[in-house]
């Protein structure tokens, strides 16, 4: 199997068929379709099963389990994947009709090197118009974390090695239910892995009222161990000054006052609560000095 296309769910059994249809439509089709439903109410299992019934040329694969967040449904995922690349795709999300062929296009441009764990494409509302910036070429090859030097920002449709992403998993903290992405590939970026980034458009999305991305300050706030983990994270990678430092505290606890408390914001970070607090009150000065 080439490709594992991996679909975390809650609750989109009205949005799913979507990204189902896509599917179907594939010029590559070595490729299977796993589900992981993460606690729906809703009838997607049904209209999985039913799809299971119907004759396409790619396995269905569909697991229920207990809602627990999208980081743990693919972590769970990585262990039950059988194809040798990696594809997250969101179930109210789907893929341009040659999305995989293009995929298995650019990975096989990389041959044998060992310092990439993947490749990825553009996310965009259609092929024309993308999520953020991009680069001007075919392709560039960069880590994740200089993405910013090369102007790659916004959403992007990454496609891992399944076997790199194995042993990085996502932090499961009690009691919260999400961590983003960046702090996994971040840290393969860390280790020095690259990604091959292509300048197609193969992914298709739009920003529904009730996904992660329209309420990500809520988000970010209602799971404060999992973003003091990526706060700590970017700190350390990106080797920031006493200022860059205070500004990440500042932005953590603007997340996460409406849930908790100074005191324990700072423990969160592994920081006196003196610090933080100092943080705060440089943010806000400075805010009154230029306002004023």
């Amino acid at each position: 199997m080439e490709i594992t296309v991996f679909t975390p769910t809650y609750n989109r059994g009205y949005i799913l068929e979507k990204l189902y249809n896509s599917l179907k439509t594939q010029t590559f089709q070595d490729f299977e379709w796993l589900i992981i439903d993460d606690g729906s109410t809703d009838n997607t299992e049904n209209l999985v099963n039913r799809w299971k019934e119907e004759r396409n040329k790619f396995q269905i694969r569909f697991l229920k389990v207990s809602n627990g967040g999208k980081h743990r449904a693919i972590n769970k995922a990585t262990d039950l994947a059988t194809g040798r690349l990696f594809f997250i795709v969101d179930s109210d999300d789907k893929l341009t009709d040659d999305a995989l062929e293009k995929v298995i296009f650019w990975e096989q441009t990389i041959g044998e090197s060992g310092k990439f764990c993947g490749v990825s494409g553009n996310k965009g509302k259609n092929k024309n118009d993308i999520y953020g910036t991009t680069f001007k070429g075919e392709y560039i090859d960069a880590s994740s974390l200089e993405r910013n030097n090369h102007n790659i920002t916004g959403d992007k449709a990454e496609v891992f090695y399944t076997k790199i992403l194995k042993n990085y998993k996502f932090d499961e903290f009690e009691n919260e239910k999400f961590i983003t992405e960046a702090t996994v590939w971040d840290r393969m970026a860390n280790d020095g892995y690259k990604l091959r980034w292509f300048n197609e458009t193969i992914y298709l999305c739009e920003y529904l009222d009730d996904g992660l991305t329209n309420n990500m300050k809520e988000v970010f706030g209602k799971n404060p161990k999992g973003t003091a983990c990526y706060i700590k994270q970017q700190i350390k990678f990106y080797n920031y000054n006493l200022r860059g430092r205070l500004s990440n505290y500042n932005l953590y606890y603007e997340y996460v006052k409406p849930y908790i408390n100074i005191k324990d914001s700072a423990k969160h970070l592994e920081i006196q609560p003196i610090v933080l607090l100092m943080s705060i009150l440089i943010v806000y000065f400075k805010k009154r000095l230029f306002n004023d």
